[in-house]
């Protein structure tokens, strides 16, 4: 195998007093860059999907016997049904392919290397984006979806994994809080080419250079595929990920893999209750928080018609301001993220999980209920997203805390992923609600828009968390487990 590099067991305690980052090397500081890169270009991903939606589906369900702008009242309203449904099914298609690139990858993560499986789950979801540009209808888009989805879900594990095998113990916690704190880069990114494309829009009409706005995010997408030669040029394995390849070829041994997994009563517990909690977050997240574009859209759509804008003049200003709303979102995400490293280890990670999801029920439900006006996007929208994705930055923290080396990605990867399967039908639910059990509810005046009490339903999910919660270990000031 050659000579191991320097930076790796032989510093992982790390000194025991000064800034948690004191005494890490040069190479901790370049693998917790590429992680967090990896991390923030998945997010960048989603967040240009999460924007893209919306007129994604009213371009690609439209048709020459069924275009928006001749629709009669009644069939605008069917077919605006129609968009919510299947926006709603291609989050979920998505889903299920982030759930199951997730389960592939974190074995594989385990079994041939993290940097290894990193690179070519960002090249998969790199070119499956750009993929998704050329889209002709939905059920090619949702192809393009599903198969983006492997590489988005096969990354996170393996980067958390891999932060946390290379960090000093002290460092570890702060680190990957870090890296998910820098993930509302990519989405504040995303939201700024949303703005950029609108602003376009305005001065170029519905299409630019022959394509809608919509199709160049995606375009816009597939550029972090760069990262992958920087990956394959300077990022090394972990020692603890290299010993224990060293030990199971020794044996004959498979390092990953679920029949291990679920065959210890420990790690198959840890797993179980941990894609739980996952699942709580996440439908909290893709079920309901990323369609608040769509709710700020429905709330800026009524002030503009109600000062007499033009269609095409409406139609640039809802590309901008669902972006400037995600903006919002991750403006409170990165403060809460940048804080929740500190608060799991003040007072532990299921403290902190109970006090997160909590916060993050009522804040969710109160937006949905009372976002009416436009110069309220300011003020709620950071609050919810500070209650609301702190949460994930729990999650990169905590889970890695949960499995053996052996088992890491494999485990990771498991609470993370298969949570999805369950979480998947979350959008699809609330494309439900929204499109059947609420449309044609006229009193009260909130619930004419059958997005809100849909959310407000759905943020039920975040109890689920707290169910959980009791029966998980406590890991604060603990190794990683080894075994």
């Amino acid at each position: 195998m050659g000579e191991l590099p320097h930076f790796t067991r032989s510093s992982t305690a790390g000194p025991a007093d000064g800034p948690w980052h004191k005494g890490m090397t040069r190479y901790h500081w370049f693998v917790l860059i590429v992680a967090a890169l990896g991390w923030l270009f998945d997010c960048l991903d989603q967040q240009l999907f999460t924007l893209a939606r919306k007129p994604a589906m009213q371009t690609l369900l439209a048709s020459a016997t069924l275009d928006p702008a001749t629709m009669t009242p009644a069939e605008k309203k069917d077919f605006d049904a129609r968009v919510d449904f299947y926006g709603g099914l291609s989050t979920c298609i998505f889903m299920l392919g982030w759930a199951t690139g997730g389960l592939i990858f974190g074995v594989i993560g385990d079994r041939f290397g993290r940097a290894k499986t990193m690179m070519i789950t960002i090249v998969i979801y790199s070119i499956c984006t750009g993929l998704s540009a050329l889209s002709r209808g939905f059920w090619d888009f949702a192809f393009y979806r599903f198969i983006t989805g492997l590489g988005v879900g096969g990354e996170f594990a393996v980067g958390v994994a891999l932060v946390a095998e290379v960090m000093p113990d002290r460092a570890r916690p702060h680190a990957l809080g870090l890296l998910q704190a820098l993930s509302t880069v990519g989405n504040f990114t995303a939201a700024l080419i949303g703005i950029g494309l609108g602003q376009a829009q305005l001065h170029m009409g519905t299409k630019l250079y022959g394509w809608e706005p919509w199709r160049w995010k995606f375009v816009i997408g597939a550029l972090p595929a760069v990262l992958a030669l920087v990956i394959r040029a300077g990022l090394k394995e972990p020692e603890r990920w290299q010993e224990m390849k060293a030990k199971a070829d020794a044996s004959g041994e498979k390092l990953g893999g679920y029949g291990p997994l679920f065959s210890d009563p420990r790690w198959r517990k840890n797993a179980l209750l941990g894609m739980l909690l996952a699942c709580a977050g996440v439908i909290g997240l893709w079920g309901i928080g990323f369609f608040t574009p769509d709710l700020v859209r429905s709330v800026f759509r009524k002030a503009y018609e109600a000062q007499g804008l033009s269609p095409q003049e409406i139609a640039g200003r809802l590309t901008i301001w669902p972006a400037v709303a995600m903006m919002m979102i991750q403006v409170g995400a990165f403060v809460s993220m940048m804080l929740t490293a500190r608060i799991c280890q003040k007072i532990g990670r299921k403290s902190f999980f109970a006090i997160a999801f909590t916060l993050a029920l009522f804040s969710t439900a109160f937006v949905f209920r009372y976002l009416d006006e436009p110069n309220d996007i300011w003020w709620m929208l950071p609050i919810m997203g500070f209650c609301q994705l702190s949460v994930f930055a729990g999650y990169a923290i905590y889970f890695p805390e949960l499995f053996p080396t052996r088992l890491r990605s494999t485990g990771t990867s498991f609470c993370y992923n298969v949570g999805r399967f369950v979480a998947a039908g979350g959008p699809f639910l609330l494309g439900l609600l929204t499109s059947k059990v609420y449309a044609g509810i006229e009193s009260p005046a909130w619930m004419a828009e059958p997005m809100r009490p849909a959310g407000i339903t759905m943020c039920a999910a975040f109890l689920l968390g707290l169910a959980v919660l009791p029966f998980l270990p406590e890991t604060k000031d603990r190794p990683l487990p080894e075994g």
